[in-house]
């Protein structure tokens, strides 16, 4: 049941059943594609932070494992329905543990590590917020974590918390029949951090998106394998390279995200290493493996057998492909296989893949008419302004994307407004908030994702989420692009050390730009302010107001990304500097 009792691995789980053809998640639970795995060789393997191999956990050994602490958690308390926090280590107690409460029928709820919270309290107080969101009955973590877990758990009177331990001597019950129509887990958005909010997936919602994700997404074989740093926390990790290869009976390679971040090209060297043909990132990863490279060597890498490099879980930065696709050309790396594409935790994760072979492939647009006409003119040669957004092809089978104006009519090709989406993977809603529900997800089944982009040839190209967008004087400025246009243009700026976002000071809107600083010299400090205000105002004809804040102080999401949010949140607060008095700041 925990890793204790695992012998210490010798070789990783086979790519390939030999004799056997892939399953595309054909099954009516998540229970039933892990009975179908555990017949073949194939599973997980986890790896050190050192490249060490530390567990190996076939689909055989994980059933074996899980059906037992399936019914030790019945037999300690619960009852098939309810809801089990787990603090998702990358690690086989999450792995066994989430699978366990398939079999029981409970509803299993990941929730984060510690990293993105800023120490113990604002990590428990988060971790607390979601166990009542989710309406929890026990709460687990690791062992290293079981006294914050504890902590977290003090008068929520759940039945259990802490570590798996407590379960060695639980007694025995008997298992459910498996629901094809139950709920599958909760998954908390990765920017869910001030209001949890816990998207309530169903079994058959899992599958479908499985199904067309692997089959027509990615065009799976039986000589597919994953490899993933990606948590188990976030949809991507979770469905993308947890319960996707789980039914679809794929092997994969899993190295712990804390220990990418310190070693990133430890990821590319699992990949050469077991000839690992799928993975995905979120730009800032192949950023931080590019960034790595430049000191670190990449000798006998060899990434020729990586056929679907992934982009999502943020917008897709078409520099960073670009530089990483030249540095890894020698390498084998071909800038053919990447593949942007476009999803969400509320369709479960996928939406829209690329075509093989396309790669991110951008469309070049007039960015004065963008921001005037919200239309995504071509770019000619006179234009004065161009932005180049990346396509992220075409919707899954059975899945379907309109784009609309502010009253809801449905906008042709070309025309930017708000994406709304509708098909077999949607969510059932949010977990117990009805209202919140209402909100995004109507009575016929669209899913208003609260994103901006549009359609060309078919294929669908985001621009950024409509909460973001900057509106000054008649013109809809996206964020991102001044945040990446300062840390490309200005060399003493690293990638995420911008976050720009609009407040009302009363008069209009202002454009605040929080900047992460690393020196403590007055004048290097004002020079920076001085050359920031200077380039967008002579870039983007935009007036700022630069304000500098600590390194490592601009909040992230649970998966890494910058959250704006938070970010204009606490410029509000007044934490980075003494705010002015703003206009509905209370």
């Amino acid at each position: 049941m925990l890793q204790q009792h695992i012998s210490t691995p010798a070789v990783p789980t086979p790519t390939t059943t030999p004799g056997r053809a892939i399953s595309y998640a054909a099954f009516g639970t998540i229970a039933e594609a892990l009975d179908h795995a555990a017949q073949g060789l194939t599973g997980f393997n986890i790896y050190s932070g050192k490249g060490q191999l530390v567990e190996v956990l076939p689909y055989s050994q994980l059933r074996t494992e899980s059906l037992d602490l399936a019914r030790r958690l019945l037999g300690a308390g619960l009852h098939p329905g309810e809801r089990v926090g787990l603090v998702a280590e990358s690690d086989g107690d999450f792995l066994r543990a989430f699978c366990a409460c398939q079999y029981a029928g409970l509803v299993p709820a990941p929730l984060p590590l510690p990293a993105a919270f800023g120490g113990r309290e604002g990590y428990i107080a988060h971790l607390r917020r979601m166990v009542e969101t989710a309406q929890a009955h026990a709460l687990f973590g690791p062992d290293m974590l079981e006294g914050w877990v504890l902590e977290a758990a003090e008068g929520l009177n759940l039945r259990l918390a802490g570590s798996y331990r407590q379960l060695e001597d639980a007694p025995s019950a008997e298992l459910p029949p498996q629901n094809p129509e139950a709920l599958a887990y909760l998954q908390f958005s990765s920017g869910s951090t001030r209001f949890p909010l816990g998207v309530a997936v169903t079994q058959r919602a899992f599958m479908a998106n499985a199904h067309y994700m692997a089959r027509d997404g990615l065009g799976v074989t039986e000589s597919d394998r994953c490899t993933s740093w990606l948590p188990f926390y976030h949809d991507m990790g979770l469905v993308g390279f947890f319960l996707m290869p789980l039914a679809c009976q794929l092997s994969v390679d899993i190295l712990p995200t804390r220990e990418f971040a310190r070693r990133p090209l430890l990821w590319l060297e699992l990949i050469s290493r077991n000839r690992g043909t799928i993975s995905f990132s979120p730009s800032f990863g192949y950023e931080l493996a590019l960034r790595r490279a430049e000191t670190a060597s990449t000798e006998g890498l060899d990434l020729s057998s990586w056929r679907r490099a992934g982009i999502g879980g943020d917008m897709v930065r078409p520099l960073v492909l670009q530089k990483f696709a030249a540095r890894f050309t020698e390498r084998g790396f071909g800038a053919e296989v990447f593949v942007p594409c476009y999803g969400m935790a509320e369709a479960t994760l996928a939406l829209s893949f690329t075509p093989p072979g396309q790669g991110a492939q951008q469309d070049i647009i007039d960015g004065t008419i963008l921001e005037r006409e919200h239309r995504a003119v071509p770019a000619t040669s006179s234009s004065t302004r161009t932005r180049g957004f990346v396509l992220c092809g075409r919707m899954l089978p059975e899945h379907h994307a309109e784009v609309r104006d502010e009253r809801g009519k449905i906008l042709p090709e070309r025309e930017v407004g708000r994406i709304f989406v509708r098909g077999p993977s949607l969510m059932q809603g949010y977990f117990g908030a009805a209202q919140e529900t209402a909100q995004v997800l109507s009575t016929d089944g669209w899913l208003d994702t609260g994103d901006l982009g549009y359609f060309t040839d078919g294929q669908l190209v985001i621009t950024g989420r409509a909460k973001d967008l900057i509106l000054v004087n008649g013109r809809n400025v996206w964020p991102q692009d001044l945040e990446w246009a300062a840390e490309a243009d200005i060399s003493t700026l690293r990638s995420g050390d911008v976050a720009v976002f609009s407040v009302d000071n009363g008069v209009q809107e202002e454009v605040i730009v929080l900047v992460q600083c690393r020196t403590t010299d007055a004048a290097a400090r004002e020079g920076l302010i001085h050359d920031i205000t200077k380039f967008f105002r002579g870039r983007h004809g935009l007036e700022t107001r630069v304000v500098l804040v600590p390194p490592r102080s601009l909040p992230q999401t649970s998966s890494g990304k910058l959250s704006r949010s938070r970010s204009r949140a606490m410029y509000l607060d007044g934490i980075f500097a003494p705010a002015p008095a703003i206009a509905g700041a209370a």
